[in-house]
């Protein structure tokens, strides 16, 4: 009696509840990965979580009816995938991130998929469908909490592969016992586990880093509506008391000051606020006392690591700074079909910027982890701002403004046209300053001109070798302070009237961090060198496995800007522990990357080690740097090349050949004597071209050669096949040296 079609078992049903557990644990792994990435950084609900266990109901049910042919159910799965798309649609018209929406419709599908999954097809797009999970979440991911699934996902998918592949051959595995399958030995899974993660992470770290390959994507938050007029001329900084004394109202973004709660006073002595940093105000106290508590603030993925530049001064109040021109502000207003804007090279003074040196475009993208004042940080000079609101404000200074407070989950973009920094055609640069630059850039107070000027006078007199080009008497400066005045932590406060620089030359001979960069602007002022304060950011620490730059509220201090004309301002840092020139782009950062994760790597280990390896490690990246770069020059580099990867080709695989070689003799070495020469003679049989297939037996193999027409030395190799079967399942003792003689006899005969 035959079947009725409700009963006829589908085709290629897959039958293994090992596979499909596994299966199901990778894709839950996939669901749980994008949930986790977008913590801190995108907006995803944790109602996907409840894809996990629906998901697994189904895989449950699937397995229970997949003989059937559930027909019912593939039209309410049709329904709900059409459902599903609405739902996506709808979200990519409300705003969000794509790469979130994306990801959710697939978990929809997988729910709905896992409904019917009969077969191992089907089990295979849901395999797909984890992986395209995990590369989602890898791209929202800034943290180091995505990198536990990531390597859970790898434990997982090596046995899902192995079985996905034993079953397409028929081999039918169905539990985890011992000797059932060889994806399961935890020594063997281990193993290759380590070398899959290893060559990883070395691909990663020695891949080059090319500017012209680099991919170039611009994340923006959703669009944010500011309802009111902007002009730019406020700065919300909670960290200062909601009325200065200049009668500036500083309160949020809609007027109320009650939003303030900081307590550091504009003017006069005062307390840091202990979380944002002091410097990102229209009028900069540097009275105040105390130290940061420090925590994360931004993390920036950028092309090139710098100094994130955030605002300028440009007049000197006495104990600290301020924006002279408030006024003198450029609102910037982007297309509604745009989240693009474009900087007008107006905005920047004529002659302030670099007309005359190479520049170099680097991209960068911050995602900001705790609230920040509105101020945007960028690398200087920016050309295109990718912001989530309408409109942005940039200053005389360049520095760039927001309607609003930038709050924790903000994502921008920016695109900045770096200078190289030239030291020969900085020291050529004109000194012809043009009036409105000598009258805002070169302001000293009149009680402390002299005095000033005469001490750098005589700073620079005691030079090794006469300094006469700003550039390298500012260098020689900035160095003097660094080594001759010191940090002082107990600092008291200054008195009504008392000047910031002449106490800190004359009086205390040290003070906060920031006062060195204040004192070398004045210092230079007061010889004639245009100069300005700018506060920001370090670049902070680098994260070699996600790639971005983790930057802390600590980071943010003050530096010097010193004006070139023609190539426009460079900084220079004055403060102790410092490197004197920040971090900038360069000629040659092909292997930046790996350069970082070596510095990563070197802090845990002893300094003579490391030393020693930093310049190994420095000399291959030099020669690998040089031969990148002679390979890319023209036809003779591409032959060159070319010549040289059919070397190496060759090289690895005579290695290869060794490797396998030394294995197979430190494995024969272990074997008894007998079955070491009964191996021994089964290679010389294959390397002759006659290998014994693995399923047959010794003595099918034996009668297998006498049947080779061609072959002359068949009963000598029954001879030794024989003498090997009597010894491995007859228990005889045989003589292993007389065999020895008859394998060496073999060989040897024509």
């Amino acid at each position: 009696m035959t079947s009725t079609p409700t009963t006829q078992p589908l085709r290629e049903t897959e039958d293994s509840v090992l596979l499909r557990t596994l299966i199901q644990v990778l894709v839950s792994v996939g669901i749980a990965s994008l949930s986790v990435a977008a913590i801190g950084v995108t907006q995803a609900s944790y109602f996907n979580l409840l894809a996990i266990p629906l998901s697994a109901f189904g895989g449950y049910w699937s397995w229970k009816s997949r003989h059937r042919r559930n027909i019912a159910v593939k039209f309410f799965i049709a329904f709900g995938m059409l459902t599903a798309l609405g739902v996506f649609l709808g979200g990519i018209i409300g705003g969000g991130d794509t790469r979130v929406r994306l990801a959710e419709l697939l978990i929809h599908l997988q729910v709905l998929h896992s409904f019917d999954m009969p077969r191992r097809k089907d089990l295979g797009y849901s395999i797909v469908i984890g992986l395209i999970l995990l590369g989602v979440a890898a791209t929202v991911s800034q943290s180091l909490t995505f990198a536990p699934l990531l390597v859970l996902f790898l434990v997982i998918a090596l046995p899902v592969l192995t079985l996905d592949y034993q079953s397409r051959l028929g081999i039918k595995v169905a539990s985890f016992q011992k000797g059932t399958t060889t994806a399961f030995r935890p020594k063997r899974l281990a193993v290759l586990v380590l070398v899959v993660l290893g060559l990883g992470l070395a691909i990663f770290a020695a891949l080059p880093r090319l500017p012209g390959y680099q991919i170039r994507n611009f994340p923006v938050s959703d669009t944010i509506n500011f309802q009111g007029e902007f002009s730019g001329d406020r700065i919300v900084n909670s960290g200062y008391s909601a009325n200065t004394q200049d009668g500036t109202s500083l309160g949020g973004q809609d007027g109320d000051s009650t939003q303030i709660q900081g307590n550091s006073p504009t003017d006069g002595p005062g307390e840091l606020d202990s979380l944002v940093y002091y410097g990102f105000n229209q009028r900069m106290n540097q009275n105040l006392r105390g130290v940061m508590e420090s925590q994360v603030v931004m993390r920036v993925r950028s092309q090139a690591p710098g100094f994130w530049r955030v605002l300028a001064f440009d007049h000197y109040t006495g104990q600290g700074w301020e924006i002279g021109r408030r006024d003198d502000i450029e609102v910037i207003q982007r297309s509604s079909l745009s989240y693009r804007n474009y900087v007008p090279p107006a905005a920047y003074k004529t002659g302030y910027h670099n007309t005359l040196g190479r520049e170099r475009e680097v991209v960068q993208t911050y995602t900001i982890v705790n609230d920040l004042p509105n101020l945007i940080p960028a690398l200087y000079q920016v050309e295109q701002i990718y912001f989530p609101t309408q409109e942005v404000a940039i200053d005389t200074e360049g520095s760039l403004r927001s309607p609003v407070s930038l709050a924790k989950g903000l994502t921008y973009s920016i695109v900045s046209d770096v200078p190289y920094r030239d030291r020969m055609q900085l020291r050529a640069a004109s000194t012809e300053y043009d009036d409105e630059t000598q009258e805002v850039y070169l302001q000293v107070p009149e009680a402390i001109r002299d005095r000033v000027q005469q001490l750098t006078e005589e700073l620079l007199a005691d030079a090794p070798q006469s300094i006469t080009d700003p550039y390298e008497q500012s260098l020689y400066l900035a160095q003097t302070l660094k080594q001759n005045y010191t940090l002082q932590a107990d600092l008291p406060f200054f008195t009504e009237g008392e000047d910031l620089v002449d106490a800190f030359l004359f009086k205390y001979e040290g003070g906060y961090p920031d006062h060195f960069s204040t004192a070398l602007t004045i210092m230079l002022r007061s010889i004639g060198i245009p100069a300005r304060l700018v506060t920001g950011f370090d670049t902070g620490r680098f994260n070699p496995f996600t790639g971005y730059y983790v930057v802390n509220n600590t980071d943010a201090y003050a530096i010097t800007e010193v004006f070139f004309p023609g190539y426009g301002w460079f900084t220079f840092d004055p403060i102790p522990g410092h490197e004197l020139i920040p971090q900038s782009i360069k000629d040659s950062q092909t292997f930046t990357v790996l350069r970082q994760f070596w510095n990563w790597v070197a802090g845990w280990l002893p300094s003579p080690v490391s030393s020693w390896l930093t310049g190994v490690l420095a000399w291959l990246v030099n020669i690998a740097g040089r031969l990148l770069n002679f390979f890319s020059n023209g036809i003779v580099g591409f032959l060159a090349a070319l010549l040289t990867l059919t070397g190496l080709a060759f090289l690895l695989w005579l290695a290869w050949q060794g490797w396998r070689r030394w294995r197979r003799h430190a494995r024969l070495q272990k074997l008894p004597a007998i079955e070491r020469l009964y191996q021994q003679m089964l290679a010389w049989l294959a390397e002759q071209g006659y290998p014994k297939q693995p399923t047959q037996t010794p003595l099918e193999y034996a009668i297998a050669l006498h049947h080779q027409t061609r072959f002359t030395k068949a009963e000598q190799v029954m001879n030794i096949i024989q003498t090997y079967l009597r010894w491995r399942y007859g228990n005889k003792k045989e003589d292993a040296e007389s065999l020895k003689q008859q394998v060496h006899a073999l060989k040897q005969q024509p």
